[in-house]
């Protein structure tokens, strides 16, 4: 295949429980991605993965760094095995971490150490209870964007996720979520609901975790990447180390632009899209953005096998 492909990183809401198991039984790279991050957090990464104790899975500063792992570890598999180096990459906001360590300007055990963080400072930012996210499903942009100005009334709600055509999904204070997913469905939404999330991200709530990241970026060495990434904040790729500090902070409390970048993905003929990473999510996504996409997963010996051969 003579052409260019692009390489998407997902976010939390693709870890599951067993994820990469059967990976890991042929390609020894994956585990060894897994130790060198359990040795960066002092637990075992692998351990919660495919366990998940206590739930500590699903407790946000330890799926970040499952996660990231996940993808750098597929990642590792990919170029082990020759695959075609990307022209871009993007993440859906933690998969930007990922995109960035796979585009070489951020150290892997840097970035692990720097999502775990980012997990905390964002459950710390905001009891649990205080906020929430929801999904609204077959509004425009702009009309959700109206229902939240209705339901604001003093508090916090604003769209956090433009994901698709007609999926939006929205953050802010409980209350005001309520009162949004409430407005949405009166509105003529198909569907809205409260997604089990701990944390409101995207929104202006995360603004003490922002400020905590910020001074944690900057005891991280970031390189100028050696694949373009377009980052959420603003769907533009940087070279310059400042800037893209700059853009992480902002993410944390800004929308993930999701559809606008794959327009822009696509807009420069590329048509060929990876998903690295656990699960299938971004993938659905982009089918519902662009109809035209081959869209390909990479998270089972099968789908990774026709990933590789798609791409040769």
């Amino acid at each position: 295949m003579n052409t260019a492909v692009a390489f998407i990183f997902p976010g939390q809401g693709s870890q599951k429980t067993g994820m990469l198991a059967d990976i890991a039984n042929l390609e020894p790279i994956a585990l060894e991605t897994f130790a060198q991050a359990s040795d960066v957090l002092k637990q075992d990464l692998w351990h919660i993965a495919q366990e998940n104790p206590n739930d500590l899975l699903n407790q946000t500063q330890y799926t970040q760094p499952a996660l990231l792992a996940a993808s750098v570890a597929l990642w590792r598999v990919w170029s082990s095995r020759n695959g075609i180096k990307p022209a871009v990459m993007a993440g859906h906001s933690l998969g930007e971490y990922s995109a960035l360590v796979c585009a070489e300007a951020i150290n892997f055990a840097d970035a692990i150490n720097l999502v775990y963080q980012r997990g905390q400072f964002m459950q710390e930012a905001v009891p649990t209870g205080v906020g929430a996210m929801a999904a609204i499903i077959g509004l425009t942009p702009e009309k959700v964007a109206e229902v939240c100005e209705l339901a604001e009334q003093g508090a916090i709600v604003a769209p956090a996720n433009f994901n698709a055509h007609g999926q939006v999904v929205i953050s802010g204070s409980t209350e005001a979520v309520n009162r949004a997913v409430i407005i949405a469905k009166e509105q003529g939404a198909k569907l809205a609901k409260i997604l089990p999330v701990s944390v409101p991200s995207h929104c202006m709530l995360m603004e003490p975790a922002a400020a905590s990241l910020q001074k944690a970026l900057t005891a991280v060495n970031i390189q100028a990447p050696k694949i373009p990434v377009l980052q959420n904040y603003d769907v533009i790729s940087s070279d310059n180390p400042d800037l893209i500090r700059e853009k992480l902070v902002k993410q944390l409390y800004s929308p993930v632009r999701w559809v606008e970048t794959i327009e822009t993905i696509y807009s420069q003929g590329i048509n060929h899209f990876y998903e690295c990473g656990s699960g299938n999510v971004l993938t659905g996504l982009n089918k519902r953005i662009i109809k035209e996409i081959s869209s390909f997963t990479m998270n089972t010996p099968e789908s990774l096998s026709q990933a590789l051969e798609s791409s040769v």
